[in-house]
């Protein structure tokens, strides 16, 4: 009886082994099962985002609203780097897999991409639009990225500014981007005050965000302040000075062959000389504010011009 009994519990002992062997095998086999399908939703997502951004860039998406939804949680990251003639961003994609987030799919590297988000972007339903930068020239279609998880309410803004996000929200009625009504547990842009959560200086162009100042000349870097955060938007300030300075050597080069025609008096020469010099000197969003108004003169002299460059 002793010896039929051990074999017995030896028996039992040796199902329970193999039973747990092929229980952990088949646990490790669905979890890699599990990410290839993370991995290939992630990649799919990667993909459409591409889509989009490529059709902003290449300005058929201006000025309008376009939202995205995803089936789950999805984190976008916008990396920003300034090495190389003109900088560059990639956008790193990762999704919510049972509890665990996928592997970053990374984008294609790109060097005319001037991505705003703050990292990571983190939701299901996605908003992106974009508005036109000009110093005093358009340099690029700035891009916003925002989660429709968080809400933003602007208060108090210009009329100008009012009336642009009015316009956006008519687009997109469910856009969560919001003016003076404010719903609760938005995320308040206040102009004119200093107790939101984000705060805006129209006049001096500061925007204040987490104990951290960002500044900016124009609207489209105003809103590069308020969705992005400050290393990021700093990043691209230093690479959209980069595109700047080269735009302004093809304008010159223009300027060159209108000349040689001799159908126009006057030269903008200094002007766009004096471009390239600021577009090197600009190191921070602060140094911006210093040529404010030499930009500003810039401009106008290129439109009263009897051949504008621009």
């Amino acid at each position: 009886m002793d010896k039929k009994g051990f074999q017995i519990a030896f028996s039992w002992l040796f199902a329970i082994i193999v039973g747990g062997a092929i229980l952990v095998l088949a646990v490790l086999v669905a979890t890699k099962i599990l990410g290839i399908g993370g991995a290939q939703v992630s990649a799919e997502t990667q993909k459409s985002l591409e889509v989009i951004m490529n059709n902003i860039e290449s300005g058929l998406e201006t000025s309008l609203v376009t939202s995205f939804s995803l089936p789950r949680k999805t984190q976008i990251v916008g990396e920003c780097y300034e090495e190389g003639p003109f900088g560059k961003q990639i956008i790193r994609v990762s999704q919510k897999n049972f509890g665990k987030w996928s592997k970053p799919i990374s984008g294609a590297s790109t060097s005319n991409r001037y991505v705003f988000l703050s990292n990571p972007a983190e939701g299901k339903i996605f908003y992106i639009f974009s508005k036109q930068f000009e110093f005093p020239f358009k340099v690029a279609n700035l891009i916003y990225l925002t989660s429709a998880s968080t809400n933003y309410c602007f208060v108090d803004a210009p009329p100008s500014i009012k009336e642009e996000l009015t316009d956006l929200k008519r687009m997109d009625p469910k856009l969560n981007i919001w003016v003076d009504d404010c719903p609760q547990k938005s995320l308040k842009v206040c102009f004119g005050s200093s107790s939101c959560e984000i705060n805006v200086d129209y006049e001096e162009g500061v925007v204040k965000k987490r104990g951290k100042k960002a500044h900016f000349v124009g609207d489209a870097l105003m809103y590069g302040a308020i969705f992005s955060d400050k290393e990021n938007y700093e990043c691209q300030i230093k690479r959209l000075m980069a595109r700047t300075k080269e735009l302004a050597e093809i304008y010159m080069e223009k300027e060159n062959i209108i000349a040689s025609r001799g159908t126009c008096r006057g030269s903008l020469s200094p002007e766009l000389q004096k471009i390239k010099e600021i577009a090197s000197e600009v190191q921070s969003s602060e140094d911006l504010l210093k040529y404010k108004e030499v930009i500003e003169e810039i401009r106008r002299k290129n439109e009263n011009s009897e051949c504008p460059l621009w």
